[in-house]
């Protein structure tokens, strides 16, 4: 999906590929609820962080039940009581749009809004490798599974490689993950020793 989380340096929710297998190059960014109005249109929960991009929305893509996001022509948006409504060319009537109810919207990832340096979204996190350096010798700590959006400090949840606990739970302030590579899938951590001590 398209939500961010928070990186100061700072760093948007969602597994795409969870949601409809074999849509890793989409991004969802609404989930169609009910039909609203009786041309046709819907009104849909917004599942990005940057709601504007509806205003100029024209082309999406819509899930089916294969699993294959289908090309659609938008022809109208707009904002409803914190949620969008949308008109897609050749859905009419009530009885077409109910059709839709529980699909998701999606755009292609490489249409996703761009971020302004050291800020990143969620999925280029999840499955990051999270490394320590320890005087110039790299200490694999584990991988990314989930990162835990909280309305300040987001925390990595991350799978150990080593250790007693299964999980370390670390904040995503810039003082601790001191470099994020989201090409090399690298995390660079410099942990204060009580936060090891507290995930031990």
């Amino acid at each position: 999906m398209e939500t961010r989380g928070t990186y100061r340096f700072e760093m948007p929710t969602g597994k795409v590929q969870d949601v409809v297998p074999g849509t890793s190059e989409f991004l969802a960014i609404a989930r169609i609820a009910k039909p609203q109005g009786r041309r046709g249109e819907v009104i849909a929960e917004i599942l990005s962080d940057f709601p504007e991009r509806f205003e100029q929305l024209r082309r999406a893509y819509l899930e089916d039940v294969a699993g294959a996001p289908n090309l659609v022509v938008v022809d109208k948006t707009w904002p409803h009581k914190g949620r969008i409504v949308l008109k897609f060319s050749g859905i009419d009537s009530i009885d077409q749009a109910d059709r839709l109810r529980g699909l998701h919207v999606f755009i292609r990832r490489e249409d996703r809004v761009a971020l302004p340096d050291h800020q990143y979204y969620v999925w280029e996190l999840e499955g990051c490798r999270v490394v320590r350096d320890l005087g110039g010798v790299a200490q694999e700590v584990g991988v990314v599974a989930e990162v835990e959006r909280t309305g300040g400090v987001d925390v990595l949840h991350v799978t150990r490689t080593q250790g007693q606990s299964p999980e370390l739970l670390i904040p995503l302030a810039q003082e601790i993950c001191t470099r994020i590579d989201t090409a090399a899938k690298t995390i660079l951590i410099d942990p204060p020793p009580e936060l090891l001590e507290l995930n031990a």
